[in-house]
């Protein structure tokens, strides 16, 4: 089901309990190495872009850092070579995506972004060597770049979708088929927020991030914070602005999210995490940032 009102979600939301047959957070995690990372000129759409060069050799090093800080909470980590000529290759988690059994491919907006999600050898991977069944949703009429405008609650089979470029009303609706989705609410993301996992984060089916202000309608994030009583963190523009809405629970208890994030939170939101039982993992990737993403984009959950 696909709601499009805050009120229609509130009510279907009652008919929908959680699984427990179904894992809240990911079993693995899907890197792809900054070989070929550079600021691409075509994301026009992105206002958390920057102007200033980035570092290569520094972007590596972070990136190392990031998947030795996944492998020491206990995650299998799979990174793969970037490609020269694939700028934005480091953030997969827009191309790519994994429900048990099946791997999904996004159909991406931008030219550049197309040749990434047609990589074989990523495809492959998942497909004849790991056995999942493919489902391209690059060969349908639609923009669907995955899980960076669909922030889903895993543990419950529901999804959040905020429709901008990267996103169009056919994307929702296609993303929604693949990933199995039990409930899809969409809505509309204000101008300027390309990515819905920019702006709200669900941290292990049991808590939730949000900027209040990233939506147009201001009864949606009112109405989102309500799945997840009493364990909503509201950002506020500063807050946002660092990345912090760009987390990820890599576990049911460990957040991560960039340094440029932990820093910027306030010390009540981060003490407020932390009552909810959640370990915060802070990791340097401000080279990464510098091209509109943060840590959450760099990692494509593997279910």
């Amino acid at each position: 089901m696909i709601v499009t009102t805050p009120q229609q979600f509130t009510q279907a939301l009652a008919q929908v309990p959680a699984r427990p047959d179904m894992p809240a957070t990911m079993a693995a995690a899907l890197l792809v190495s900054p070989v070929g990372f550079r600021l691409s000129e075509q994301p026009v759409d992105n206002q958390y872009m920057k102007t200033a060069p980035i570092d290569p050799a520094r972007a590596m090093r972070q990136h190392h850092a990031l998947v030795e800080a996944l492998g020491a909470i206990g995650l299998p980590v799979i990174v793969l070579p970037g490609r020269d000529g694939l700028d934005d290759g480091v953030f997969p988690n827009n191309a790519f995506a994994t429900v048990p059994g099946k791997f999904i491919v996004g159909s991406m907006r931008h030219p550049v972004r197309r040749a990434e999600a047609a990589r074989d050898d990523i495809r492959q991977l998942f497909t004849e060597t790991l056995g999942r069944a493919l489902v391209d949703l690059s060969a349908q009429d639609c923009v669907a770049e995955l899980t960076g405008p669909l922030v889903i609650d895993r543990g419950r089979g529901i999804g959040y979708c905020g429709l901008s470029q990267r996103a169009d009303e056919a994307g929702c609706a296609a993303m929604h088929d693949a990933f199995g989705l039990r409930l899809t609410f969409r809505f509309a993301l204000r101008p300027g927020e390309y990515h819905t996992n920019v702006v709200l984060s669900v941290l292990a089916g049991r808590a939730c991030v949000i900027d209040p202000d990233a939506f147009i309608d201001p009864d949606v994030p009112e109405a989102i914070a309500a799945a997840y009583p009493g364990r909503t963190l509201a950002l506020d523009a500063a807050e946002k602005a660092a990345f912090a809405g760009n987390c990820l629970a890599v576990t049911d208890r460990d957040v991560m999210l960039s340094q440029t994030a932990f820093a910027g939170l306030r010390s009540g939101s981060r003490a407020a995490l932390e009552s909810w039982g959640f370990r915060l993992h802070a990791v340097d990737v401000d080279e990464f940032e510098k091209a509109g993403g943060s840590l959450r984009c760099m990692i494509a959950e593997v279910f």
